[in-house]
């Protein structure tokens, strides 16, 4: 048997170790293209109307108008008040184009953007970036007449309405993604250990679009199944595998194959019209912090291990800003909400509590008192009988609670004084909940790196469950956030911790 340099690495003293092929054999160096069963994708009916190939254009073309949409109109009514009707409908028509092409240049309707993650936030913020240093540039150079009510309130109002559009094509695909629709199919390679780790991790999560139809190992002889998937044949078959199952994408992990065997697959993935993903080994890495750089004919990738100084200073800047205009704006519901703790409850308003902060450094966090004047005395005595979560102290009907004290929770109007620590540097708006100086004390290694940034008065593991999540899962939602917090991923908390308090999900 003849094999080529690819799969030459995999050969076992001439024993065909491979799976059992629908098709001839094609060598992955061969000029002739896989053809795909049209049997195998007929039969499927995800690789028919409710198939990701055709789903993926619908979700592009209803953000894109919904894009358009909210552009236009929000273009208009700010333009009617300062023009005539036909003047603001031609330019609600102009910029309602101009922004769906910024995202469409920045690649927001094109698959890699599509209905997972930030992505489809990131690019339409940029849009909205470019869309006013283009209108700030027209107002310059042509002396046109540009509102500043129309580039300080309705480039805004649009940018938040378009990543409303955003949030509900995501909600609406991710349902269909649970049911099992919509689905990539994918066949991931690697050994055992490293393929079974891959196939359950993306198992749990559906969302992300990937139907494991199998794995390809480097011995069909290691195992018939891998984390509850069919083994479909040796790591030589991957591309005839492919070929045979209609698969739109191949996973790579682990050691199995690097350098030419690598380039090789890439090369013969072309030719049977499937994608290459190569898995990197690294944990909770998100894409911004991942360079790629050549040399010598070597693909680098770069890892960030720590934020710009521009990217602090703004995030600085931000935190400042909108602490100090939500101090002024919500000052009335403060009042009211300090005056009928004090009024209900015998004990000050404003409740003060030492923090740790960034570094290790502590500082004073003020909220308003929730609980009766007891509430530390009596803590211990709840501790002891054992409502625990790790480090935390958690109880979903605290008896120490005043019933002012629920009410200001359900809807985290508690937290509000804290925009004081925010001004004043001690805090974030966006980060991990300033933790107690005795949780400190129990941290493990890997927790203490909680610390590395500021203390947030909401943060990733509150957008995604709040008191509801358990420790372990609260910790790793954190470090996931100091390893990999942007501008824009704090702007997508924000949002989401509006939509959270209004709901009140796991506040308690």
């Amino acid at each position: 048997m003849t094999l080529t340099a690819g799969e030459r690495v995999w050969g076992d003293q001439g024993d065909d170790r491979r799976g059992r092929a629908l098709e001839p054999r094609r060598s992955w160096a061969s000029s002739e293209p896989f053809v795909r069963r049209r049997t195998v994708l007929n039969s499927d009916p995800l690789a028919q109307a409710d198939g990701w190939r055709a789903v993926r254009v619908r979700h592009a073309l209803a953000v894109a108008g919904g894009d358009a949409t909210v552009v236009g109109t929000t273009t208009a009514v700010v333009y009617r008040v300062h023009s005539g009707l036909l003047e603001s409908l031609v330019v609600a028509g102009v910029a309602a184009a101009a922004f769906v092409l910024l995202v469409a240049f920045g690649g927001g309707y094109g698959r890699r953007q599509t209905g997972d993650g930030p992505g489809e936030f990131q690019v339409a913020l940029r849009a909205a970036l470019a869309f006013v240093v283009a209108l700030i540039l027209l107002g310059y150079v042509f002396r046109l007449d540009v509102p500043r009510s129309y580039v300080l309130v309705g480039v805004p109002v649009a940018l938040a309405l378009t990543w409303c559009v955003r949030l509900v094509a995501q909600r609406r695909l991710r349902r269909r993604r649970a049911l099992g629709h919509a689905m990539q199919r994918t066949v991931v390679v690697g050994d055992p250990f490293a393929a079974g780790r891959l196939v359950r991790d993306l198992s749990r999560a559906p969302h992300h679009g990937y139907r494991i139809d199998g794995v390809c190992l480097p011995s069909v002889d290691l195992a018939h199944q891998v984390a509850g998937v069919p083994v479909l044949g040796a790591v030589a078959d991957v591309v005839q595998v492919v070929a045979d199952r209609g698969a739109e994408v191949v996973l790579v992990t682990g050691s199995c194959l690097s350098g030419e065997a690598l380039r090789r697959l890439s090369w013969a993935l072309s030719r049977a019209g499937a994608r290459l993903v190569v898995v990197p080994d690294l944990v909770e890495v998100a894409g911004p912090r991942l360079t790629v750089r050549p040399a010598v004919g070597l693909s680098l990738l770069e890892v960030e291990v720590g934020a710009p100084r521009g990217r602090l200073l703004l995030k600085q800047a931000m935190d400042a800003t909108m602490a100090g205009a939500a101090l002024v704006v919500l000052s009335p519901v403060l009042l009211v909400a300090a005056a009928a703790v004090a009024l209900t409850s015998p004990g000050g308003a404003v409740y003060r509590q030492t923090r740790v902060g960034r570094d290790g450094t502590t500082f004073t966090m003020y909220k308003l008192r929730t609980m009766y004047r007891d509430a530390d005395e009596r803590r211990a005595a709840l501790l002891a009988s054992g409502h625990r979560d790790g480090v935390l102290f958690k109880m979903a009907d605290d008896p120490r609670v005043t019933p002012v004290g629920r009410v200001l929770r359900r809807f985290s109007i508690d937290e509000l004084p804290q925009l004081l620590n925010i001004v004043r540097g001690e805090m974030a708006v966006v980060g991990p909940r300033p933790p107690l100086l005795e949780e400190v004390a129990v941290y493990p290694d890997e927790v203490q790196r909680r610390l590395h940034v500021k203390p947030g008065l909401t943060g990733l593991w509150q957008v995604s469950g709040r008191s509801d999540l358990s420790w372990e899962e609260s910790v790793r939602l954190d470090l996931r956030y100091v390893d990999n917090w942007s501008v824009a991923m704090d702007m997508l908390i924000i949002w989401k911790t509006a939509r959270a308090v209004l709901t009140g999900a796991g506040a308690y």
